[in-house]
């Protein structure tokens, strides 16, 4: 009988950490896919920051494959490479090797991961910066950002926190008076092409990750006739819950979602609302040159903070000061640490019941969307 794991021992401190169990679950994936092969891209500027694949066709046929991703929002990838690791212990052995194959990537954006930012070292939210016709999106598509964007860009050295928090508290109050609630949010969806050291910015070129998964996007539409994937993320949606996240591209209506995947928060987005996100672009690959395979594609969000309205505003003021802090430093270590630990708050919590949330909630999320798509076989 198999031993599961402890919590602490799901969850990683380093990347680095996190990297050595990706890579020896390689052993434990060859019991059912004997071919599966480990694939390392160098990614970015400075050394030993990696893009790791494991990847195997079935055994038999490629009658589907089950794709699941991390790490594309870098601090995130933390509870998504805990994902990847409950699926090598725990539900591999459930999947038919020998019609089904497999393409787990840990670290889409590993500068992030190793340094607890979303963003890639280039300032770029890699969620925004796959765009599919990227001469159709103005530069200023962002309206309500240019509006506001005394709120989201760098404003100088932090000298006192409190007193910073304070004075963003009085920008998004102005914001919400000019834009209001649903136009700050609206802002953040979008994405902005304009300011290179603003939150959410897409970036004008496409960054070595975006290109690497692209190319993982191509290759699996051409290989496989059903593809499922599976983007694992933090911070959105209710506390301590697991949110699923489709583009309205999937077809579906939410309530035909909820039947189908019996999950209790799915939410969907339009991508005329939100530029440069992957999952739109694999939509937007398939229907262009694959038009007769099936895809499934959707990011699965643990919450953190919550839905409510302040919850929001907490989360804005979070990355905009964390931002902040990057560009232009904090004049006190205090300050830094402050910031620093109210950002890991949002996307990689050190509370055990979180984490135990995640693991709960994952599990729980991949059994029912497996399920759905009959994945698992029962074997004999």
């Amino acid at each position: 009988m198999q031993i599961m794991k402890t919590i602490e021992e799901y969850f990683p401190n380093t990347y680095i950490e996190s990297r050595e169990t990706f890579r020896a679950n390689l052993e434990q994936i060859k019991q059912y896919w004997p071919d599966a092969e480990l694939t390392t891209r160098e990614i970015g500027k400075e050394e030993d920051n990696t893009i790791d694949m494991i990847s195997s066709g079935g055994t038999e046929t490629n009658e589907r494959v089950l794709f699941m991703t991390a790490g594309e929002h870098g601090i995130e990838g933390y509870a998504g490479a805990a994902m990847l690791d409950v699926f090598v212990q725990e539900m591999a052995n459930q999947i038919d090797p020998k019609r089904t194959g497999i393409c787990l990537i840990h670290a889409v954006n590993p500068w992030g991961m190793r340094n607890f930012r979303r963003v890639t070292e280039n300032n770029i939210d890699l969620n925004r910066n796959y765009l599919v016709d990227p001469e159709d999106v103005p530069v200023d598509v962002n309206e309500h950002y240019e509006n506001v964007m005394k709120v989201f860009l760098p404003n100088g050295v932090i000298d006192n926190y409190h007193l910073a928090r304070i004075d963003l508290q009085t920008k998004l109050a102005k914001g919400l008076v000019s834009e209001g609630y649903s136009g700050l949010t609206k802002a953040k969806g979008m994405g902005q092409y304009e300011f290179p050291t603003g939150v959410y910015y897409g970036g004008k070129e496409k960054e070595e990750n975006a290109q690497f998964l692209q190319a993982i996007q191509e290759k699996l539409l051409y290989e496989y006739p059903r593809v499922i994937h599976m983007d694992w993320h933090t911070a959105l949606g209710p506390t301590n819950e697991v949110t699923m996240v489709m583009s309205e591209d999937d077809g579906r209506t939410l309530k035909e979602l909820k039947n189908t995947y019996g999950l209790k928060n799915i939410q969907q987005f339009t991508p005329e609302k939100t530029k440069g996100d992957s999952t739109h672009h694999f939509h937007a690959l398939k229907n262009r040159h694959y038009p007769d395979t099936y895809l499934f594609s959707a990011l699965f969000e643990f919450g953190t903070f919550g839905t409510s309205m302040s919850a929001s505003l907490r989360e804005f003021m979070t990355i905009i000061l964390e931002n902040r802090l990057h560009h232009d430093g904090a004049i006190h270590e205090k300050d830094r640490q402050a910031i620093l630990d109210e950002f890991k708050a949002m996307f990689y919590p050190e509370d055990q019941e979180w984490r135990l949330a995640v693991l709960t909630e994952g599990r729980k999320a991949m059994k029912s969307l497996m399920q759905s798509e009959g994945l698992f076989t029962i074997r004999g």
